[in-house]
Order: structure tokens, then sequence, then C-alpha cells
């Protein structure tokens, strides 16, 4: 437990919570397979034909019936009569007899009467008389039927991320749309403070005490980023009725509800004050996660609301910790596996145990070595050490941190050779 909570979750704990009462699914909508990158499917795909849909050559050659090339060998070569060539796309005009080849390239259909296709290396031809130098076995060289996809298989599971190699899988079976889950994010940002990019000049407004929105960004840029879509609903000043009108639309509107700054605790914590009022069910008041304990999240209808602090860093992780796997959990889908490396810490990296902490850190190269440098312990609002970094050290909570030349695994956001 930690000051000004009552009670602190672990992020384990806040994600089973959370997963057993967010019961609403969002709508399906149809889209064109070139828009379809990063979506998830809302149905299983099942192969509408064989792929490929008859025996073809894998290789530069000689359709041939295999059983003509038995005992072949240089010194004792099977002899064929060569029939005619096959390109990839045509249709066969002839079929093999016994002691008859078609010349074919990689990706023809074999001939009616072919099993095999012979390697050009394993043969001689002069004329249409080929000499085969070596056997080969039924279907050898040859791509079978349905041997890619099977007709009927489900080929894409419901909930599966859409990545560049399933587009081409769908392409190659002729489907031109497929049915994705439309998971819509309205997102608010709280907070009197705020001002929107090129409402007013940087500089002028940071002198006045004001606060440039980039958590507008951050969080819609991850929403896009992880194939959800993100509504950008404005800034909400810090007033209960405000605060209480604004999140009652988003939650009757959209699927799910991210605000950014209000909460907290004491006088703070009016955006779980005002979801209280909206009879939602607030699940997680505060967790366990530095930086971001005041992350909270709450449920109204069966539809989440996440209330993540408004330090632009405990925003991002409490969105990574919380949000992501919520979402995720309404589409069916899955984490995804993050880049990793592990490297030699060049300090002490102390924590709270029982907090899961989220600490920047820069990776780099020196001497054939891997080294992890810590950027920032504390300051949830130091945005820059995740640009000037390139790589999160999470440390679990049963952890008080790291020694100094201890080896740990760090998550990389880019290349260690980029980091400046």
């Amino acid at each position: 437990m930690m000051s000004g909570f009552k009670e602190l979750t672990s992020v384990a704990k806040a994600v089973e919570m959370l997963r057993a009462r967010v019961t609403h699914r969002p709508g399906k909508r149809k889209v064109r397979l070139e828009d379809s990158l990063g979506r998830y499917l809302a149905v299983d795909v099942v192969a509408p034909l064989n792929i490929p849909p008859s025996e073809r050559a894998v290789v530069d050659g000689y359709a041939v019936r295999s059983a003509d090339t038995f005992g072949s060998s240089p010194s004792n070569p099977s002899i064929l009569r060569v029939k005619g060539f096959l390109r990839a796309g045509e249709e066969p005009k002839v079929s093999l007899s016994p002691g008859e080849a078609v010349e074919v390239a990689t990706g023809a259909q074999l001939p009616p009467g072919a099993d095999a296709v012979v390697m050009y290396e394993r043969t001689r031809r002069s004329g249409d008389i080929l000499e085969v130098l070596e056997p080969v076995p039924p279907l050898g060289n040859v791509s079978r039927v349905g041997e890619d996809v099977r007709e009927g298989e489900v080929v894409l599971r419901k909930g599966t991320r859409l990545m560049p190699w399933d587009i081409a899988v769908l392409a190659s079976m002729g489907i031109g749309e497929v049915e994705v889950y439309d998971l819509r994010v309205g997102l608010l940002n709280v907070g009197s403070e705020l001002v929107e990019l090129g409402e007013a000049d940087a500089r002028e407004a940071l002198k006045r005490g004001l606060v440039i929105n980039s958590n507008r960004y951050s969080i819609s840029a991850l929403l896009t980023s992880y194939g959800f879509s993100p509504q950008y609903l404005g800034i909400v000043r810090d007033e209960l009725e405000e605060i209480r009108e604004a999140l009652g639309r988003a939650v009757r509107e959209f699927d799910a509800v991210i605000t950014v700054g209000g909460a907290s605790v004491g006088r703070a914590d009016l955006t779980v004050r005002a979801a209280r009022e909206l009879g939602a069910e607030v699940v997680i008041h505060g967790v366990q996660l530095r930086p971001g304990r005041a992350n909270s999240a709450a449920v109204v209808q069966g539809k989440p609301i996440f209330m993540l602090a408004g330090f632009p860093v405990a925003a991002i992780v409490g969105f990574e910790a919380l949000a992501k796997p919520l979402l995720l959990h309404m589409v069916g889908g899955e984490e995804e596996p993050k880049a990793t490396v592990k490297g030699v810490l060049t300090r002490r990296v102390t924590t709270p145990i029982n907090v899961r902490s989220y600490v920047r850190v820069r990776v780099f190269e020196e001497g054939g070595k891997t080294y992890v440098e810590p950027l920032a312990l504390t300051g949830s609002g130091i945005l820059s050490t995740l640009v000037r970094g390139n790589g999160i050290l999470v440390v679990p909570e049963d952890r008080e941190g790291y020694d100094e030349g201890e080896e740990v695994e760090v998550v990389l956001l880019r290349s260690p050779s980029r980091t400046p």
C-alpha cells in the first residue's frame, strides 16, 4: 500500500478483474484487403479452394512418368521424347504416354500422365531426345494439390491480427475483403492546464504554466499502432459536471473509453468520481505500477473506462499494462512478442517491492559487450527519456531492483545501433 490510495492492485490482478467484467464486444465490418493490415479478424477464414489447385512443378525441368526413370544413370540413361513446353499459368494441351516428357517451367501445371519432374541438371538433350541421368520418385519436385492450403481448412482464426503474409494468403485464395472487428475507442484529455498543439505559441504557453496536450498524440498513436480505431474527443476542464457529461457521451458512443488526467486521489480524482456518478463500477483505483500508480479503470454496461494518469510516461505505461490487454481481450487478440536484448547494467536500479516498475534505459554496445544504462528511475512526466533511450527494463513485483553489473533483459523500443 502507498500513501493516498486505500489499496493498490497488482497489474496481473487488475487485468484479471477487468477481463471478468468487460463483456461488451465491438461491432464488425468488412474491409478491403488493402485496408486490413493490423486489424483483427471477426470470423474464422475457411479456404474456399485448394492451393495449388493441381500438381505443379517446383523446379525448371521436364515432367515425366517416374516409372520411366527407374534405373537411370549417366552410363545407362532413360531415353524419352520431348513433346513440348509448358509455362506457368498455361493449361496443358498434351498428355504423357510411356516414354514421353514435357519441358516445364517452375510453377507449371503437370500434364495428365506425369507424376514427377526431373531437373535440367539431371538430363542431357539433343533435339527432341531427352536422356534422364538419374531416377526421380513419384511426386519428386512436385507441389501437390492443397499442399499450401487445403479447401475447407481454417486458414486464419477469429482474433488473428492480420500481418502482410496473412494478407498474401488471403489474396492467393481470391479473397478480396475480410470481416474485422471495429473497436472504437473514445479518447478524452482532462485538465484545465492543457492547450492543444497550435492553439498557442508553445514557448508562451509553457511560460504561463500551461501544458501542450502531448498525451493526445501518444495514446492515439498507440491505439492506431495496435489496430484499434481512436476518436479524439477533446480537452475537458477540471470540472466534475463537465467530465461526467463528456464521459457519459463517450460511453454511449464508443466500445471503450480512455481518459488521460484527473486520475489521482482527493480533490484531483475527478475522473473516478465522474465514472462513479455514471453508475460505473470502479474496479481498479490505483495500481502497483511505477510510474503510474494513479492509473485506474472502471466498467459500465460491460464497457471499460481506462482512467490514465496525466503524466506522459505514466499514461503510456498505464496503457501498456492495463488498457492494451483488455482491448485485445475484446477482439480475441493476443499479446505479440516484443524484441528484447540482454545486457549488463551500468549502475544499480532500486525499485519498491510489490510494484511493477518500468525503467527507461539506453542500450549500447562497447568493446563487443552490450550494456544497459538507466536513464530515469523517477519522473513520470519526463517524456524525453523515451526518446533519448531505446528500451524499457521491467522490474517485476518480487524484485527490489537489480545490482550494477547484473545481466538484465530489456524490451527494445528501437535499435541500439541508433542510440545517439
